[in-house]
């Protein structure tokens, strides 16, 4: 990290002790965050940070993200507020990088200045990671696209202005798939239902169906049947600020551990002069730094145009797993104040469930990984 990330850190970390903190519970129990707060991010700066000046972002890079990132989780804010915060970073870039000048007026500039939220819409009820399996279909009628079909656990979708929608406009496979804007309020777009989560709260979560549904085939994001491609190019970023999660909420309940333990005595003396409290801290302490530091290393790479699809699904993997054990260690060195419903170690412990399936399960990165490397027969 240059001196440059470590300030957009830091401002990152006010911006959530000042705009979140005071608020996150209230949010979580309302099942999402205000529209208000997009528009509050967006003024610091903080929405369009990856994406270039030309369509209304900062024109840094994923580094500059990453920071902005580990401040917010650092000062406190959960996994299931930044997902709702900046579902910005998988809804746009796709139309981002299609260079077209009328998506980008229409959906990325008044997204990045907070008066829109969009989403990204791939997974359906009969399958998740396998994209090519995509049964929503857009058949071309004149200048429109009619699409039929539901989409489900859908980040954002309750409140999206609009959603970049994976949708079969080809044959079976992989080659058949194109994304197309769909905007709320088109004829046939229904949010079918709010979905209730075990984690994640204030992240809202929706089940969308769409019936006779017509597009205007201008909202086609490049080329149409390119849509596997243009999914699988950004998987890598979204992979990477998967990690970052993980190891962001597991450093933050390390953090609180390490203070409370310090601070809650047990037969006559502090946790923390137990050998075995030490010790479990000592290994929180490492897999927060082995991910933390391969993340970068990855991230890093992907900045300097290097290929690391395999590596971005190791990072990803080597991060969830280290949240799903600090944050396991962080409620048991609680005890029953960590099993307390609305503690902030409580909440990091169930955010941190949907990691290891979100972007991608664990063990279909693994048998990508395997094939990717040379080890699949």
């Amino acid at each position: 990290m240059t001196t440059d990330h470590e300030a957009l850190k830091q401002t990152a970390a006010e911006f959530v002790r000042r705009e979140v903190a005071p608020h996150l519970d209230d949010w979580e129990a309302a099942g999402e965050v205000p529209r208000d707060l997009h528009r509050a991010a967006a003024r610091q700066g903080l929405l369009g940070l990856a994406f270039p000046e030309e369509v209304g972002g900062q024109g840094g890079d994923l580094l500059m993200s990453i920071a902005a990132m580990e401040g917010c989780f650092e000062a406190g804010a959960s996994s299931g507020l930044m997902a709702a915060l900046f579902t910005s970073g998988i809804a746009l870039p796709h139309i981002a990088a299609s260079g077209d000048a009328d998506l980008v007026e229409r959906f990325v500039r008044p997204t990045l200045a907070g008066e829109l939220i969009g989403s990204l819409a791939i997974t359906e009820p009969g399958g998740g990671s396998d994209v090519a399996s995509i049964r929503t279909t857009a058949r071309r009628d004149g200048d429109h696209l009619v699409v039929n079909g539901t989409k489900t656990f859908i980040t954002s979708g309750v409140r999206a202005d609009f959603v970049t929608t994976a949708v079969r406009t080809g044959g079976e496979g992989h080659g058949g798939l194109s994304l197309l804007v769909i905007e709320k309020g088109t004829p046939g777009f229904t949010v079918d239902r709010a979905l209730t989560t075990m984690g994640w709260h204030c992240s809202d979560t929706a089940e969308l169906g769409f019936a006779d549904c017509r597009v205007p085939a201008a909202n086609l994001v490049g080329r149409q049947d390119t849509g596997f491609a243009q999914i699988a190019e950004q998987f890598v970023v979204e992979r990477l600020a998967l990690a970052v999660h993980g190891y962001g909420i597991a450093a933050r309940s390390l953090a609180l551990t390490a203070a409370y333990v310090r601070e809650r005595e047990a037969f006559g003396r502090p946790l923390v002069s137990n050998q075995v409290v030490r010790h479990t801290l000592v290994e929180m302490r490492r897999q927060v730094e082995v991910a933390r530091a391969y993340t970068h290393e990855v991230a890093r790479r992907h900045v300097a145009g290097e290929g690391v699809v395999a590596e971005a699904c190791l990072a990803k993997q080597t991060a969830v797993q280290c949240a799903t054990y600090v944050c396991d260690k962080a409620v048991q060195l609680h005890g029953g104040t960590g099993y307390l419903t609305g503690t902030e170690v409580e909440r990091h412990y169930r955010d941190a469930r949907i990691l290891p399936i979100g972007g991608g399960a664990t063990e279909v990165l693994t048998d990508l990984t395997a094939r990717l490397m040379g080890y699949a027969p």
